[in-house]
């Protein structure tokens, strides 16, 4: 029976990508080798690197603007201190738009590099909106901001025009909508929601403003020295860059990121609907924020929670239950998530008016 999988992540991906990518694990490109065994440096795998990074840019508009793609390791997490390694001066500044628990956990590595402004911060509202009107100091060093939050179902909309580097940790909503992605300079993103499995990261980096801070880098966490080994300053991790490869290619044959958009807008103008419409429910972001990727609710009734519960699993929805800093539910509907299962849960939140 099919699962109708909202995990906010590791999460949904393609069906076809899973069927080639299980294939790969048995017989890769006709080696005879899978791919799980096949050596980092064989032509075969440096194709997929070269197309993955390639294919990437390309989604994104930035092929022949100055920009890099690598697919790394460490996660966001590690992210967040590259990011402030890489960037802020010694001695200098950043600015950061606290919006969540991520951009909460990015501040802090900051912190650790030097002067961290919060130019605007919802947190005393428990970040269940996204803060306007703020101001980015001109001398900082960079701008740093969340594109979409996870745990808090809100997402940015507008992006804030500034003569500093804009720095943006897209992880839970690469590749979901259009933008002008010329207007960032520093782009990470971990895979494990829009565009492969856990463990690797892809980073997309205007080279021109790398190598402008006088520190001293460690190599693994210096942009520059990753990008002079076209990504393969260590080993890289295989199977998950080979799977996001497959990933791109499915975003691309769908007609690429302005066709997956309308299908997310399709998605989540559904389910709103139907939290806006229930009387028994109610979103938990502020309207104007809500996130086309992570959906959050809750039931104006607590005690409807069981019936709710037994109602969504007899239905075979799989990870629904909210994060606990929100409690509710949170409906993680990613690019692969088709448009089929959000109506399943939204027959389930009609069906509970009727046990009620």
């Amino acid at each position: 029976m099919k699962k109708h999988n909202y995990s906010a992540g590791p999460s949904i991906l393609p069906q076809e990508v899973f069927e080639k990518a299980s294939q790969a694990i048995l017989n890769f490109n006709d080696s005879g080798l899978s791919i799980l065994e096949i050596s980092h440096r064989s032509k075969d795998f440096v194709a997929v690197m070269e197309e993955a990074r390639s294919l990437a840019l390309e989604l994104l508009g930035l092929q022949g603007k100055g920009y890099q793609a690598l697919f790394l390791q460490g996660g966001a997490s590690t992210a967040f201190l590259m990011a402030p390694y890489n960037l802020m001066k010694e001695n200098g500044k950043a600015a950061y738009l606290d919006s969540g628990t991520w951009a909460a956990a990015a501040i802090k590595e900051a912190k650790n590099f030097g002067e961290t402004v919060i130019v605007g911060s919802s947190k005393e509202e428990n970040y269940n909106h996204i803060s306007k009107g703020y101001e980015i100091p001109s001398d900082a060093d960079y701008f740093h901001c969340t594109s979409n939050n996870t745990i808090f179902g809100t997402q940015m909309n507008d992006f804030p025009t500034t003569n500093v580097p804009v720095v943006c940790d897209m992880s839970s909503d690469i590749f979901s909508r259009v933008l002008d992605y010329s207007k960032f300079d520093l782009i990470y993103a971990g895979a494990q929601k829009n565009m492969g499995p856990a463990g690797t990261t892809l980073v997309v980096i205007k080279e021109e403003i790398l190598e402008k801070t006088g520190r001293t880098i460690p190599s693994m966490l210096d942009y520059a020295k990753h990008i002079k080994a076209e990504s393969m300053y260590n080993t890289p991790p295989v199977f998950a860059v080979y799977v996001s490869l497959l990933t791109l290619q499915w975003i691309k044959n769908k007609g690429g990121v302005a066709a997956v958009e309308k299908l997310n807008d399709a998605k989540a103008t559904l389910l709103y609907n139907e939290i806006d419409r229930n009387p028994l429910f109610k979103g938990a972001a502020a309207v104007e924020d809500r996130s086309k990727m992570n959906v959050t609710f809750l039931l104006n009734n607590p005690d409807h929670a069981a019936t709710f519960d037994a109602l969504w699993k007899e239905a075979n929805i799989s990870g629904l239950p909210g994060h606990r800093s929100v409690g509710g539910y949170r409906a993680s509907i990613y690019n692969a998530m088709p448009i089929e299962s959000v109506q399943v849960l939204v027959d389930v939140m009609k069906a509970l008016e009727t046990k009620v």
